[in-house]
């Protein structure tokens, strides 16, 4: 009878066990299920967004999860070296050279730190380089969600019709580039004007009435198709320049598609939204703006990659360009020695175009806007700032590496990149010094042409590098050569301004 019992509990225990990991089992299976659908539909759509939808409000009502990433770059947050979110100190006071280096340019005025892109067009608006110096309205083709204005003015230079309707349903990129090159000359408060004019998708309380009066910063209508979701390439300037590029004989190991493209010989031109692959296009919606280029009145924004990406190679493409009216191309005349000089923007696209990350086939946003998983939903973070601020996401995906090991390795080549810096400023403060003293002697600018060249060579590197955000992170040996470059440069302009010293004094 006891065996009997015990044998009837082994087998009740035995059932509840089974059925407990049965429950356990379909409990889980359940869970798995609807997590699978929930990563799924992710997206609800309860708001239309077409290609007027500059203002990126209505795409965070179906893009929840993005948008409050997005809505995070007004977030104070930086590194030791930038990658800020938060007014720095003006760049001039931290790095007085800097006022000589830009002698005679609006950046001498006033140069600050960059923050997130919620601040890029307010920022803009509030520099003195605008408030107080006339600048071109084609800064606002990185600053501003600009491409419906310049659909419009194209579209109206074609004398089609540009209504809301007809400027929200498609790209029209031949509208596009045409409002591009037709506003190429206007002033920075004449193009901010149209902006204005442009409906930016949002309705009032009268249905149908397209918002109008603001400008928006950039946003998800710039790099995210409004229909498909798919990234792609909208600015002029980039689809011109990296044409030119792919038609150049420069190799370009990390650009594989370029070589693809090279081979089959169609003769179309390349277009990144035909034939890169969504890899390059998580660089290229970067490297429409964090690049290169002329910005100014005197002729339509360009992107100078026609020889390659590498420094010399974009000198050499300035140095044969030349304005509309013939007269060589230059940035601004220095104003302690009269040499026309040039001014590098922020070069983050080509410098990392040389880089170690670049031929292993990283790309900017897996850095700067690392997967993530909220939930089971797997995005891209849009809170777009520096890896040094999310190094378990950003490095630790690829380096098996403790945090502070990494670091401390971008410490090292961060730090280096500021001593070579300070070390050309030198070279460079040194040169000025002995070109305006022999000004001063009597010196014609004829005696000092081959000066004024070398001048021009050293400012452009020390500018290239100290204008890239990185601090030589993006392609540190390529950094420390152009900054060695500079230093030599400079240092052959000093020697020669001193030469002509003494052989006046032989006299």
């Amino acid at each position: 009878m006891d065996s009997n019992k015990r044998g009837f509990g082994w087998l009740a225990l035995l059932t509840l066990i089974a059925a407990g990991a049965t429950f356990g089992v379909a409990a889980l299976l359940v869970n798995i299920i609807e997590r699978k659908q929930e990563a799924r539909h992710t997206t609800v759509l309860v708001a239309e967004v077409n290609e007027t939808s500059t203002d990126p409000a209505p795409w965070g009502l179906n893009f929840p999860l993005q948008y409050e990433g997005y809505k995070r770059s007004v977030d104070t947050e930086r590194t030791e070296y930038g990658g800020s979110n938060a007014l720095a100190p003006s760049k001039l006071e931290e790095h007085p050279w800097l006022k000589r280096l830009f002698a005679g340019y609006a950046f001498s005025i006033d140069y600050r730190e960059a923050r997130g892109h919620a601040f890029m067009l307010w920022d803009q608006e509030k520099t003195k380089r605008v408030t107080d110096v006339e600048q071109a309205g084609s800064c606002l083709h990185c600053h501003a969600a600009v491409i419906p204005t310049y659909r419009r003015l194209g579209l109206a230079k074609q004398g089609k019709p540009a209504t809301a309707e007809v400027l929200g349903a498609l790209f029209e990129k031949e509208a596009v580039m045409e409002g591009f090159r037709a506003s190429g000359t206007m002033n920075y408060a004449d193009f901010h004007a149209e902006l204005e004019k442009t409906p930016d998708g949002v309705v009032k309380a009268v249905p149908g009435d397209p918002h109008l009066g603001k400008a928006h910063p950039v946003s998800c209508v710039d790099c995210h198709h409004p229909e498909t979701m798919q990234i792609r390439v909208t600015r002029p300037g980039f689809l011109e320049g990296i044409s030119k590029l792919a038609a150049s004989d420069d190799p370009l190991p990390h650009l594989p598609s370029v070589a693809a493209w090279r081979k089959r010989k169609t003769g179309t031109p390349y277009d990144p939204n035909v034939d890169a692959s969504r890899q390059e296009l998580r660089s290229f919606v970067c490297g429409q703006c964090h690049v290169e280029y002329y910005c100014g009145t005197k002729m339509t924004l360009t992107y100078p990659w026609q020889n390659g990406l590498k420094v010399e190679q974009i000198e050499k493409a300035w140095d044969n360009a030349t304005f509309p009216d013939g007269t060589p191309f230059y940035d601004y005349v220095h104003k302690e020695t009269g040499a026309k000089v040039l001014k590098a923007q922020h070069p983050e696209f080509e410098l990392w175009s040389q880089g170690v990350h670049a031929r292993a086939g990283v790309s900017c946003a897996d850095c700067h806007m690392p997967y993530e998983k909220i939930g089971a939903t797997k995005i891209s973070s849009h809170w777009v700032r520096s890896p040094m601020l999310n190094i378990n996401r950003s490095c630790q995906t690829c380096h098996n590496v403790p945090e502070p090991e990494l670091q401390a390795r971008v410490d090292v080549i961060q730090n280096r990149t500021l001593a070579l810096t300070d070390r050309a400023a030198k070279a460079m403060t040194d040169m000025l010094d002995a070109i305006v003293a022999e000004k001063q002697a009597g010196a014609t600018d004829e005696q000092l042409q081959s000066i004024y060249a070398l001048q021009r060579q050293a400012m452009w590197r020390l500018d290239f590098i100290s204008s890239e955000n990185s601090k030589g992170f993006h392609a540190d040996q390529e950094s420390a050569r152009v900054l060695a470059e500079s230093i030599d440069f400079s240092r052959q302009a000093q020697a020669a301004a001193l030469k002509l010293r003494a052989d006046r004094a032989s006299k």
